[in-house]
This record gives C-alpha cells, sequence and structure tokens, in this order.
C-alpha cells in the first residue's frame, strides 16, 4: 500500500510540473509539497462541539509545485476540472495595507485564506500550480488537504515557527474567513498530523492528539463514493452547528462535550424535538468514539465495527445529514460476511462511505456493493498516511506534453 501512495504521489507530482511547464513558459517548478486528504472513522459532527474524532490520513491527497518570483506577485494555477473558471488567479502577495479578500473563482478562496493568515511573512510573490486526486464534494476534504498544502508551501518559501496546532487551526481559519465554512478542526489537524500506519484520536476541546496503530495485514478499510455530491455551504451545515450551541446552552454547558445523556433527558422539556435529536446524536457520538478507540487499541475490531453502524443510525435518524444513496451502500456492506462496520462518513448530504472489514472478504465486498448500489460507486481500499510534508522533485519523472 506504502508503493501505492508514492505511486500516486509521483503521477500527481508529474502531473502538476507538465500543468507549471504549460502556465509559466516552459519553466521547471523548484519546490514540491503534499497534503492528504482523511477519511473519519468515527466521530462525525462532534469536533465543533469539543468532543473527540477518530480519522486518518489517506493515499489520496493535493500537491502544490511551484518557485519563487521576484514582482511581489503571486500567480496560481489549479487543475482540478471541477473548479470553476477561471484556472488560473493572479494577485499581489498581501502587506499590511493591502489584504486579500475572499472572490470569484470559489476554488482560491481556499488558497488565499492561507496566504491571508500565514503565520510568517512577509511572503514573496511564487508561481504555483496545484493537483489533487481527493474527490470533490466526496467527504474526504479536499478542502483542508488544499489548505495544509498551501501552507506548507508557504513554509518552504518564508519559514515559519513550525507549530503544527497552530498551522491546523491557521488553515481553519482560512476556511471560515474565506470560503464561508463554519468546520471544526478535525480535517486541518489530521491531514497536518496524519502518521503511516496510524489512526489519530483527536480531543478536539484540548486539542491533544492520540496515535493508534492501524497496521493489523488482516484488516482493511474501504471507501466507497457515492459520487452524490454535497455542498455543505449551504444552510444544512451551519444549522446543525446552531442547534447544537443552543442545546448547549439550554443545559447549561459550554459545549456539548461537558453534557451527558441523563443532562440530556433532564432538559429536555427546555428543548425543541429536533435540538434533541440533535444533541443525544453527538453526546452518544462522543462516547461511541471514546470507546472505538479503545476497541481498536484491543484489536476488537467487532466492538468498533458496531459502534460504527450505531454511529450510521444516529446520523441518519437523529442528526439527519444521512441520504438513500449512504444508506443503500452501507446496508449493501453489511450482508458481507467479513464486514465489521460501515458507516457514512464526512459532513453528509453525500459523499462517501468507510467499511472495517476483514482482508479476506475484500472483494467480495467490492462486488457486492457493486451490484446492490443502483448509482455507479467507486472504491478505494486504503492504508493511514502520512501528513503534510515538502517533496523532493529530483526523483519525479516528467510527463511529457
Amino acid at each position: 500500500m506504502a508503493g501505492r501512495r508514492e505511486a500516486d504521489l509521483g503521477s500527481l507530482l508529474a502531473q502538476a510540473r507538465l500543468a507549471y511547464r504549460g502556465a509559466f513558459a516552459g519553466a521547471e517548478p523548484e519546490l514540491a509539497v503534499s497534503a492528504p486528504g482523511r477519511v473519519n472513522l468515527i466521530g462525525e459532527h462532534t469536533d465543533y462541539n469539543q468532543g473527540f474524532v477518530l480519522p486518518m490520513a489517506l493515499q489520496l491527497g493535493t500537491v502544490m509545485v511551484g518557485s519563487l518570483r521576484q514582482d511581489g506577485m503571486i500567480s496560481i494555477t489549479t487543475t482540478a476540472e471541477e473548479a470553476e473558471e477561471p484556472k488560473r488567479v493572479q494577485f499581489p502577495a498581501p502587506t499590511e495595507g493591502n489584504t486579500l479578500r475572499p472572490g470569484e473563482p470559489h476554488w482560491a478562496n481556499y488558497v488565499k485564506g492561507v496566504i491571508q493568515h500565514y503565520r510568517a511573512g512577509p511572503l514573496p510573490g511564487f508561481n504555483a500550480v496545484i493537483a489533487s486526486n481527493v474527490p470533490l464534494g466526496g467527504g474526504l476534504s479536499s478542502s483542508a488537504s488544499l489548505e495544509v498544502a498551501t501552507y506548507t508551501f508557504l513554509q518552504q518559501l518564508c519559514p515559519d515557527d513550525g507549530d503544527l496546532v497552530a498551522k491546523a487551526l491557521a488553515c481553519q481559519k482560512a476556511e471560515h474567513t474565506f470560503a464561508g465554512m463554519p468546520c471544526g478542526i478535525m480535517d486541518q489537524f489530521i491531514s497536518v498530523m496524519g502518521k503511516e500506519g496510524h489512526a489519530l484520536l483527536i480531543d478536539c476541546r484540548s486539542l491533544e492528539t492520540f496515535l493508534l496503530p492501524l497496521t493489523d495485514p488482516s484488516l482493511v478499510v474501504l471507501i466507497t463514493n457515492s459520487n452524490v455530491r454535497h455542498a455543505l455551504t449551504g444552510s444544512e451545515y451551519p444549522t446543525r452547528r446552531r442547534q447544537c450551541e443552543e442545546a448547549a446552552k439550554a443545559l447549561g454547558k459550554a459545549s456539548l462535550r461537558e453534557a451527558c445523556l441523563a443532562d440530556l433527558e433532564a432538559a429536555r422539556a427546555l428543548l425543541s424535538e429536533e435540538a434533541y435529536r440533535r444533541a443525544r446524536h453527538v453526546i452518544g457520538e462522543i462516547e461511541r468514539t471514546s470507546q472505538a478507540a479503545r476497541a481498536l487499541q484491543a484489536r476488537d475490531y467487532r466492538t468498533f465495527g458496531r459502534l460504527m453502524v450505531e454511529s450510521h443510525n444516529s446520523l441518519r435518524d437523529d442528526y439527519e445529514v444521512s441520504c438513500p444513496e449512504l444508506d443503500e451502500l452501507v446496508a449493501a456492506a453489511l450482508e458481507v460476511s467479513g464486514v465489521y462496520g460501515s458507516r457514512m462518513t464526512g459532513g453528509g448530504f453525500g459523499g462517501c462511505t468507510v467499511t472495517l472489514l476483514d482482508a479476506g472478504a475484500a472483494e467480495e465486498a467490492l462486488q457486492h456493493i457493486k451490484e446492490k448500489y443502483n448509482g455507479t460507486a467507486t472504491f478505494y481500499f486504503t492504508t493511514p498516511s502520512d501528513g503534510a510534508k515538502a517533496q523532493p522533485l529530483e526523483g519525479v519523472t516528467s510527463l511529457s506534453a
């Protein structure tokens, strides 16, 4: 699996390098970085409630290649087919008197936000090309992958103090202020701090992280993309977040992390039925994630799988962020012997499921899900990968135009 990650990275870097030559008059880039997407094994919609999450960094990721320029201008090109036009933007590097602002095209706001909130400076001008194989809108955090790749690229140009937590928080701030998405901290944290062979338990209140080995060769993680796209900057995500904040306030708690189910039941009369169910999901999910981390450490995959299914049911019924396609994929996976558990992953309203299964059942599961699903799914078998890093360009075989 590690070999495939390197191969994927190599082809992405070659693709970015070719696009760079095309965009910048045949010049070769001098710098390259990568940052992974992520899949969340369990702990959904808990990060902005200061709870626990348990993601792992993916073999899918974003690369950024580029070079310094001397005129103070920044020029960035994306190779993403799904990105809106124009695919190239140019603007002056920010200064105290000339700050960047969000605008069109939307994809550039993630990059601009990171540049604006970068923790060192002054930043020089540069040329860069972005390439990614994280599916957009798939719930695998293409946005955090892009943000963290951008920050890591800026570190090569103008080093900061190397504080990883501050790096993740700056990328989160970029998404809040430039992309208009009030996300929690999970996606940026795992893209920065992922470690090969490990899932990462994140305490979103204290910002402590705990590495959990995930190297059992008999275990496989299958990501299934429903290819139903979601756009979370609509009303649904901010509405869920607001409902959680209102429920915590009614319970007299700083966040739902402070609450238990007994607190919720005692205050039920103070809450609307909808707010009650939203809070019931979050409080239950925080506890499920703690239990799942212990089960993973003990290699108790049956318990972990049961908790995944409970998580999905709660997301479907109480948090109401699933959709028929995701429910169909989960139900199909659970029909296969050797599957421990399956659930929707990511913000919801489409995107992906994550399934934990015995390696011996992998092909059967893939075929069964393919046959049962009414849509056309895309499948990824994956293992936990490293977080963001600088990449050497010397060993990259350049594609021919």
